[in-house]
């Protein structure tokens, strides 16, 4: 795999993350401050209230609002849960909720839903931490794997997961992004998890209820436990406090990590020099071009993303098959790069310049699932249907760099196209002669946007005469800066 170099970007509203690889942007993280939930976080709380009725507590974390834990979400019922079918009779149910919790009592719980509306914070008292290949159940002995893994996978990984764990205690269920990892890898979130258990257990036992004792972590200590690798080079930060905060983290949990991080001390921004703002303006737009004068041309639906292949100025080969051809081996080198620059997730649909010569088809196939391969994210390909469409999965993990940066247009709401000035003039028109068979104003006066309205004076003005005098009513013109193209307002005086 290819070296990479990671940049963190901090401010104290926002966190931007950019891995560099081969002189390239190839992926961009964002989290921001204002948009960081509660789920995750652990806190020692106090129960305020218990109620029999709806089998669940009212619990004091230290929020506005009290939190809410159910008798499900206890910690008996956790063995239940992970039970193996065939495993016997079925466990009983949990003793009731006012025979396990009491007013008063402290309580560890980790919150399952951010607080909604008036509605408080879901908690749980079954404890589970994420690691980077694994996730940990401190409370529970139980060994699993990701329901996605291939069945016929399973059970040889759940064998050396369960070799790898040892007496150390506790349960771990393997993620689905662990499926190709090394022993080592594994090992190493498993040193991690527990380590960062034996933290939370201490800090629990220190403070008094109600209080955080561990928190989701933030951004850059996620990249340093989540993206750093072997083939990563260097880490750079552009903040002097986060540097510290991040050499502490990799010193106490990552200390393979800690040399490779540096502090960016350069006189342009860190996303500047690297030219990396400039990426994320291009990663929203539909066009992206070629080096050899091709383009793509990226729609993303709710459904689907389709991406279309175009040759655009390249006429550099010597026939138009090669030109093709090499179209599509470079489209097949950037679609990968922006999918994962983009984000883009779900069903994806290519359409290559049509190809004569099967043995190019196959190498377009090739180096698309070569370059894929380098995707953290796990991606799924077909062949060329019968249409010559190039089918594909990404597994979807966050929002898209474009839902998260940008919303619908309040002009055109997300269409893409509004409607022309000579189409609005016409739906005025229309609407003018429907209000004169139902009301008898002394006037009608349009209200629209001035491009609108300078069409009216000018081209239209005819029509606009003609229906005056048909109505027998004048018709007066106002324009409004504030209004988009397709706004109007029809006003009867």
């Amino acid at each position: 795999m290819a070296q990479h170099d990671i940049l963190i970007n901090w401010t104290p509203q926002e966190t931007r993350v950019a891995l560099i690889e081969q002189a390239a942007v190839q992926e961009v993280l964002i989290e921001r401050s204002l948009e960081r939930g509660l789920v995750g976080n652990i806190y020692v709380g106090r129960v305020q209230r218990v109620l029999p009725g709806m089998q669940s507590a009212f619990i004091d974390i230290g929020l506005e609002r009290t939190a809410f834990l159910h008798v499900a979400d206890m910690l008996p019922h956790l063995n239940a849960r992970h039970a193996p079918p065939g495993a016997g009779e079925a466990p009983e149910p949990p003793p009731p909720i006012e025979r396990q919790v009491f007013e008063g009592q402290s309580l560890l719980v980790q919150v399952l839903k951010d607080p909604i509306g008036s509605k408080g914070a879901r908690l749980t008292a079954q404890i589970s931490i994420a690691g980077r290949l694994l996730v940990f159940l401190p409370q529970d002995n139980h060994i699993g794997v990701s329901q996605k893994i291939p069945a016929a996978q399973r059970d040889a990984l759940r064998q050396r997961l369960a070799a790898l764990v040892g007496e150390g205690g506790g349960g771990f269920i393997l993620r689905t992004n662990a499926e190709d990892a090394s022993d080592e890898e594994l090992a190493d979130d498993i040193a991690y998890l527990r380590k960062t258990w034996a933290r939370i257990r201490e800090q629990a036992n220190r403070v008094a209820p109600p209080a955080l004792v561990y928190e989701e972590l933030a951004l850059p200590q996620r990249v340093l436990r989540d993206l750093v690798g072997p083939q990563t080079r260097s880490i750079q930060i552009d903040s002097r406090e986060q540097f510290a905060v991040l050499q502490a983290f990799a010193q106490e949990y990552t200390p393979q990590v800690a040399e490779r991080l540096t502090l960016y001390r350069g006189e342009r921004p860190l996303f500047e020099q690297y030219r990396v703002d400039e990426e994320i303006d291009r990663a929203l737009g539909r066009r992206v071009d070629l080096k050899s004068g091709g383009y793509l041309v990226f729609d993303q639906t709710e459904a689907l993303t389709t991406i279309d292949v175009n040759t655009g100025a390249f006429v550099g080969a010597r026939n138009f098959d090669d030109t093709v051809f090499r179209t599509n081996l470079e489209a097949a080198q950037a679609i990968a790069r922006q999918l994962r620059l983009r984000n883009l997730g779900g069903i994806i649909i290519i359409d290559f310049i049509d190809m004569v010569r099967d043995d190019h088809r196959e190498a377009v196939l090739a180096e698309l699932r070569k370059q894929l391969a380098r995707d953290r994210v796990k991606t799924m390909i077909g062949g060329f249907s019968p249409l010559g469409l190039v089918e594909m999965t990404r597994k979807r993990t966050r929002e898209s760099l474009a839902q998260m940066l940008t919303e619908p247009c309040p002009a055109c709401d997300g269409r893409g196209r509004v409607r022309t000035t000579r189409t609005v003039c016409y739906d005025i028109l229309r609407e003018i002669l429907r209000e004169a068979r139902a009301f008898n104003p002394r006037e009608f006066r349009i209200i629209a946007a001035p491009q609108v309205i300078e069409r009216f004076l000018d081209e239209e003005s005819p029509h606009l005469a003609g229906l005056s005098d048909f109505i027998g009513k004048p018709i007066s013109l106002q324009s409004d800066n504030a209004m988009t193209q397709e706004q109007y307002d029809i006003v009867l005086l």
